[in-house]
């Protein structure tokens, strides 16, 4: 590999019946249909942990699917990311049924205030011992929008001039408002907090304002460990800038590297070591003690993919409606205020033109990233392959069959890195961050931009890069 490193695997998920795979719900064998009860996200929980796997990662999306042909038709009836339940409030159920795995979360700045949105993370990292980490996102569909009683979205840069800002009044509540050994819980004394080591917070900036004392004293990690998922080039100079964990997309080894290589560049030029950042693609891994069984699982799930659905989610991803394009024609790149960085990668980055009709399938092509059927051996081997060829550090694990999917990577593929000395046999000790960056305390280093907000700190805060930069 091109820096020894220990493999690191989430487990990919929503709260709704469909997630990346429309239609796969209705698989007999699929639990996502119970996607709103707590067994569901208690099993979910324990089978991830049983595999030691680093986190759960918890997707959303902020509005409804209706780029396609113009209405939420083809999501609604495949059930594509649609119905979906607000993903925080199953952290803490999860969290007591587990010791260890951490939780990321997506949450979307856009609809939210600094203010309110600080505590709610603040009490999720308290409720789970430092286990939270929060999926910063900006939100591409104009529904969400159109909901909150807005025209349209924003424009794509826009959003991460907005979130630049949003970010400074977060961090400012969480590393600068309650300062250590503020709270005292002297039963004795009668004092519970040192108000002398309380204090309030002013943020006047373009887009939020806050004027107010954080609501809740210091969690465990203080700022929780931040993920973001942009892969255009605003987004990477953000992720670079802000991110500890990085998801990512693209379905050949060369369109994932240059984006790696890219992010870790920009992170350096931000005064970060590279190295800070974990970079987790999608993968989907169907797994069975041989190939030929690995290959008729791949079948067996095939037949459950809802083409409809499935072109709804691309057309929601990427601003094209493709009800109007040929399902025999490529799919060609247009401008859009969508996810930017999908559009790209199926179309200016991909070596041949990619079909729309092929972009529907349970396949490499419409995976948008690694996509590994095989025995336990050949899983792995692909899975070092991976990473060898593009410094990732692991995987998110693409939901298909809930929770089979899962559990046969964890009793198949999991032994199989481990004997082969790439995978943890037990978990570190500490809150999430600390997990994830052995030998480091639970908090930001000082290399974080979040770090120049601290008081008394020495160094300001990086300016916001430019839009279009």
């Amino acid at each position: 590999m091109s820096r020894k490193r220990e493999l690191r695997f989430n487990a990919f998920n929503m709260a709704a019946p469909g997630h990346t795979w429309a239609g796969l719900w209705a698989h007999p064998r699929d639990k996502a249909i119970d996607y709103n009860s707590l067994d569901y996200w208690i099993e979910l929980a324990q089978t991830a942990e049983r595999g030691l796997l680093d986190g759960i990662f918890i997707a959303d999306v902020f509005g409804i699917y209706d780029v396609y042909g113009g209405t939420p038709d083809a999501a609604l009836l495949s059930a594509a990311q649609t119905p979906h339940i607000d993903p925080t409030l199953v952290v803490p159920v999860m969290a007591q049924a587990t010791k260890h795995i951490g939780f990321g979360v997506t949450a979307n700045l856009t609809y939210e205030h600094p203010y309110q949105f600080a505590r709610r993370f603040s009490t999720l990292d308290h409720l789970t011992g430092g286990r939270v980490g929060w999926n910063i996102v900006t939100g591409y569909l104009d529904s969400g929008a159109k909901g909150m009683g807005h025209v349209a979205n924003r424009a794509h840069d826009a959003r991460y001039e907005a979130a630049e800002d949003f970010l400074a009044a977060v961090y400012k509540l969480w590393e600068s408002s309650w300062e250590d050994g503020a709270v005292h819980r002297d039963r004795s004394a009668r004092v519970f907090t040192d108000p002398a080591k309380v204090h309030r917070i002013r943020h006047d900036g373009p887009y939020y304002q806050v004027d107010g004392i954080h609501l809740a004293e210091p969690s465990p990690q203080r700022t929780p460990v931040l993920y973001q998922a942009g892969a255009s080039d605003r987004g990477r100079l953000f992720a670079a800038k802000h991110s500890e964990g990085i998801f990512l997309n693209g379905q050949t080894r060369p369109i994932l590297a240059e984006s790696v290589r890219a992010i870790r560049q920009a992170a350096q030029s931000f005064g970060r070591d590279p190295y800070d950042i974990r970079m987790f693609p999608g993968a989907t891994v169907i797994v069975a003690p041989t190939r030929a069984e690995a290959l008729d699982r791949l079948a067996e799930y095939a037949q459950y993919v809802n083409t409809a659905g499935q072109l709804a989610l691309l057309s929601g991803w990427t601003g094209v409606d493709l009800s109007k394009v040929d399902p025999d024609d490529a799919i060609s790149y247009v401008k859009s205020n969508a996810i930017q960085s999908t559009l790209e990668n199926l179309t200016l980055r991909s070596a041949e033109p990619l079909k729309v009709k092929d972009l529907a399938t349970l396949s490499a092509i419409g995976a948008r990233a690694p996509f590994i059927v095989g025995s336990p051996s050949e899983v792995a081997d692909e899975i070092l392959s991976w990473v060898e060829d593009t410094d990732i550090d692991g995987f998110n694990l693409n939901r298909l069959v809930s929770h089979e999917t899962l559990a046969a990577f964890v009793d198949l593929v999991v032994p199989e890195l481990q004997d082969r000395g790439v995978y943890k046999t037990a978990y570190g000790e500490g809150p999430l961050r600390q997990k994830l960056f052995p030998g480091r305390g639970p908090t930001l280093p000082a290399t974080h931009p979040a770090a120049g907000f601290r008081r008394g700190a020495t160094v300001a805060p990086a300016e916001p890069v430019a839009a279009g930069a």
